[in-house]
């Protein structure tokens, strides 16, 4: 039996392989499935673009001064996740 992903099954976890949040076997059958499939390479270069575009835009807005202070103080108010 091969184990490869559909363009819809590639699709489905795209936010993840942009953000590099898919365990090692799914990140190899999305890229295998991006060497074997030009539309769906297409698209993933596509969305990956408009990401840094938005992401380098982010990172040149000013910064409130307080504001990673109350991040950091949220985040450590927040309760551990229970797993």
């Amino acid at each position: 039996m091969v184990n490869r992903f559909t363009c819809e099954e590639a699709f489905r976890r795209l936010d993840d392989y942009l953000d590099r949040e898919l365990a090692a076997e799914e990140l190899r059958l999305i890229e295998e499935h991006l060497g074997d499939c030009a539309s769906c390479l297409q698209e993933f270069t596509y969305e990956r673009s408009v990401l840094e575009g938005l992401k380098g835009k982010l990172r040149r807005l000013p910064m409130p001064e307080d504001l990673l202070a109350r991040i950091q103080r949220k985040l450590g108010e927040a309760e551990p996740d229970p797993e």
